[in-house]
């Protein structure tokens, strides 16, 4: 099994254990196995899967970095959220608050981006799609 950690800026806010573990890095999709070799990689705004003891879990990663050696993940993230926690109608009104947002020439475009793709992989993650 890999032991999986979560942390945030407000701490460690999951820690799981999982067959195998499933993200999106800088090369592309990731499927780690217990006994993969050390990795460090930037991660994507994404879905993460895992496959623990309760079934299959998906998550909405808000992008971060994953240190991965001797079976321990460690994924430093600004947000992370289990499928069933994401609100649709809050990750829906961020979706367009964004959307706005790139509309308006004088707003920040690269930080209105991250926040529509954010908004997007949850929506994705919750609804089941992509």
């Amino acid at each position: 099994m890999i032991h999986c950690r979560i942390v945030t800026p407000q701490g460690t806010v999951r820690e799981m254990d999982t067959a195998i573990l499933n993200v999106v890095g800088a090369g592309g999709q990731l499927g780690l196995l217990p006994g993969h070799m050390p990795l460090v990689t930037p991660l994507a705004i994404s879905r993460m899967t895992t496959q623990e003891a309760q079934g299959r879990k998906e998550y909405a990663v808000a992008g971060g970095l994953m240190y991965f050696e001797r079976n321990q993940a460690t994924i430093l993230t600004e947000a992370m959220e289990e499928r069933d926690q994401i609100d649709l109608e809050r990750a829906e009104q961020a979706r367009d608050r964004a959307l706005t947002r790139l509309q308006d020439p004088n707003m920040d475009f690269k930080r209105a981006q991250a926040a529509l793709k954010r908004a997007l992989n949850r929506i994705a993650v919750k609804t089941g799609q992509g």
